[in-house]
């Protein structure tokens, strides 16, 4: 048995969690919600991050990319959505490439479909041409 601590953060609460699941059966990928065993939640909220974040964590990944001709060198960039947690690296990998030209407003999407997650990565800030 597999016993783990997480703080959810579906609400201010921050409720401690205690997760216990069985290693074998994750082991094989035939772990359930069911085999889930969570411990600690003051709402069923807690319950649900609990089994999300053991059958198939997320993550809004932020980050910035360069940028030519700006006001700013750099631009704050995020996923539009979650993606899987194990998608981060390859995400990762094309956001440090490209070369964005100036001018960006927030909520611009400077790259589409990032590692085929079919999730984009947009602007989170606006960035002016250099005057």
């Amino acid at each position: 048995m597999i016993e783990k601590e997480l703080t959810c953060i579906n609400c201010p609460l921050g409720c401690a969690l205690t997760i216990r699941y069985n290693e074998e059966k994750y082991t094989h990928k035939t772990l359930t919600e069911d085999d889930i065993r969570i411990s600690g939640n003051k709402c069923p909220k807690g319950v649900a991050y609990g089994k999300k974040e053991i059958l198939s964590p997320t993550r809004i990944v932020t980050s910035s990319m360069r940028v030519k001709n700006g006001n700013y060198a750099l631009v704050s960039v995020k996923t539009a959505a979650a993606i899987p947690k194990e998608k981060i690296r390859a995400i990762m990998k094309h956001i440090r490439k490209p070369t964005v030209n100036a001018p960006i407003a927030i909520g611009d999407i400077l790259i589409s479909n990032v590692a085929n997650t079919g999730v984009n990565i947009v602007a989170t800030r606006t960035i002016t041409k250099k005057q």
